[in-house]
């Protein structure tokens, strides 16, 4: 009996584990559509007696939109009143609003208005905010804020997503089929449902410190893997990179390590006091002419020891100090064995001819030319 309820308790365990696992897996992921299905239109004949009551919703805008929605307001008002909603701009308190009228009879067309004027007041430009009227597009306004403490950390995370020039923002649009505005402390994404899903993921990661090149690349490979049929079917995990976290970065140790020590429920004994310690040695049973005698041995002892520390440090500056040993100049042998005695002697008679005033060894016998030119100068004279 106890084996049996032990193996039922396991089996509960395994599928309460079974159960958990499938939880964490989005049902969305798990539907599936045809190809070039469409959602019908809703249309006046679905709703022919319109709403009953009057909905409505507001939003503030910042100051600096102010400009940019009085230019675009009347192209505003026209795109609402196609779905027959009103909208009103109010500068003064700088508020948007917008509310259903008699004629509206798409219940959802109020919240979507809802969502422009979001999109308006977030810096989205008139010509992407009104593509949120259509049917198979939807927004997601992120806010990532309050994600990373450090401001100097935030802005440098919110530059990462954008990359240098927009190149990543611009990489994440493309795949995504979405519009990102990165707009102070949110981001936000204009596009189909399961885009919005990857580019929510992305902002997510790169706020909590994961570089947008990872998703990208995983995304580049998604999309590759949707073109094919045979492998929609299958699972893609083994095509997808893993990348594992490296935490390079170790942590300093101090310097000055304080080590705990050992709890014990007594509390430290009192340090002695300076009797104590006299009775301890057996000073205090000592005669007041005997301890003066002692200490007045102890000064003349630290005295002298001052006096010879003091007599060293004069000594110093007359102390000379140590010479470095000259080098000797080393004469290189001659490489062979033999000395020419005959190039030494011709070296010796062209060093005696350089010589100033001396004779010359083989002395040159006057030319001709110089004969001929005393000659002249004699004649001359």
């Amino acid at each position: 009996m106890a084996s049996s309820k032990a193996a039922d308790g396991v089996g509960e365990a395994q599928t309460g584990k079974k159960e958990k696992k499938t939880k964490m897996v989005d049902e969305s992921d798990l539907l599936t559509v045809p190809d070039g299905w469409k959602e019908p239109a809703f249309t006046r004949d679905d709703n022919p007696r319109g709403l009953l009551e009057e909905s409505s919703f507001a939003t503030l805008f910042p100051k600096y939109r102010e400009a940019y929605l009085k230019e675009c307001w009347p192209l505003v008002e026209k795109a609402l009143a196609e779905a027959h909603i009103k909208a009103s701009l109010d500068l003064i308190e700088g508020s948007i609003t917008v509310s259903t009228t008699k004629k509206t009879f798409d219940p959802y067309a109020i919240v979507r208005a809802r969502d422009l004027i979001k999109l308006l007041a977030r810096s989205v430009p008139f010509e992407q905010a009104v593509r949120i009227l259509q049917d198979d597009i939807a927004c997601d306004i992120i806010k990532i804020g309050t994600l990373v403490r450090n401001r100097e950390r935030f802005v440098k995370r919110r530059q990462r997503l954008i990359g240098p020039k927009g190149s990543t923002l611009k990489a994440l649009e493309l795949l995504t089929n979405c519009y990102v505005m990165v707009q102070g402390n949110t981001v936000s994404a204009l596009g189909p449902f399961s885009g919005l899903k990857e580019v929510r993921k992305v902002v997510m990661d790169t706020m909590k410190n994961i570089h947008p090149i990872y998703n990208i690349k995983t995304l580049m490979i998604k999309q590759e893997l949707s073109k094919d049929p045979e492998l929609r079917v299958q699972s893609w995990e083994r095509f997808l990179p893993k990348f594992r976290h490296k935490n390079l970065t170790k942590r300093r140790e101090p310097k000055k390590k304080s080590v705990k020590k050992e709890y014990t429920p007594f509390p430290p004994s009192q340090p002695e006091s300076k009797v104590d310690k006299e009775l301890a040695t057996g000073e205090f049973f000592l005669r007041e002419s005997v301890k003066k005698r002692k200490k007045m041995e102890e000064i003349k002892v630290k005295q002298a020891e001052a006096l010879t520390k003091r007599q060293e440090e004069r000594n110093k500056a007359f102390i000379p100090p140590k010479e470095k040993p000259l080098m000797k100049k080393t004469t290189k042998a001659p490489s062979e064995g033999k000395l020419d005695i005959e190039a030494i002697k011709e070296k010796v008679k062209k060093a005696k001819t350089k010589k100033l005033g001396a004779p010359p060894v083989n002395p040159a016998p006057p030319t001709d030319n110089t004969s001929n030119n005393k000659k002249k100068t004699k004649t001359k004279g």
